[in-house]
């Protein structure tokens, strides 16, 4: 069925395009690369068509979206309150010399702001998991991108500093033996975590992660409002031949 956004058509020569630029850029190949495409090339013609309402046309493309969503989507830095309030909440996550192991499930939805729309098969996956945890290292093998999925997704151990912020945030926040609750979102796309050892450590103050913490917190609303913006113009726009599975 032929893809169109308020009645214009994105071709097949467009989407091939689209996904020849997302293996240039080092993206896998397999099934969610050509929706990675279709999603990306959709909001950018959203975006594209909504930054022209507020005139705003001057530099490439990339410029023109970035003005629109610095003038659209309001960002401000999370205070000291709500930093500290998560520090208490999460006192497990701040331990100095905690070990963890952990295996995972990756999904890598593509590149720029498409990806924040492949959790639909991601949800399905972890869904079943939270079900099954069993089935879990039989799912990495069948569905992760990462290549530790070839040994069923398992990482070995380390320690904190040597994962990415919210990978190592959602671990050392899990028992052992547990799947995290929800996927988790890092710069290499989804994850889906099961956490399968600990050992404790000693609690770091709150004013030496103060910094960092409020660094990666207000990161998350900026992901959190400017995603609420993008629903706000898939919800408005008329999409056919398509579903854009974080929106449906």
């Amino acid at each position: 069925m032929t893809i169109r956004v308020n009645g214009n058509e994105i071709d097949e020569a467009t989407i091939q395009a689209e996904m020849e630029r997302a293996r240039a850029a080092g993206h896998p190949e397999g099934e969610q690369l050509r929706d990675s495409a279709i999603q990306e090339l959709i909001l950018r013609q959203l975006m594209i068509a909504e930054a022209a309402q507020h005139q705003i046309n001057v530099g490439s493309e990339e410029e023109i979206i970035g003005t629109l969503l610095q003038q659209e989507v309001q960002i401000d830095e999370v205070d000291e309150a709500s930093c500290r309030l998560f520090y208490e909440e999460n006192s497990a996550s701040f331990k100095q010399g905690e070990m963890a192991a952990a295996s995972h499930i990756l999904f890598t939805p593509g590149e720029g702001l498409a990806a924040s729309l492949v959790k639909a098969k991601a949800e399905g996956i972890l869904a079943d998991l939270q079900k099954n945890p069993a089935g879990f290292a039989a799912m990495a093998r069948e569905h992760s991108a990462c290549p530790s999925g070839k040994e069923g997704g398992a990482l070995g151990e380390f320690g904190r500093g040597q994962m990415v912020p919210e990978f190592e945030q959602a671990v050392f926040s899990t028992e052992a033996g547990q799947i995290t609750p929800e996927l988790i979102e890092t710069q290499f796309g989804y994850h889906i975590i099961q956490v399968t050892g600990r050992k404790g450590g000693d609690l770091v103050s709150f004013d030496e992660v103060k910094e960092r913490l409020q660094a990666y917190l207000t990161d998350m609303e900026g992901r959190k409002a400017t995603h609420a913006y993008l629903a706000k113009l898939v919800s408005a726009a008329q999409i056919e031949g398509y579903q854009l599975p974080a929106f449906s």
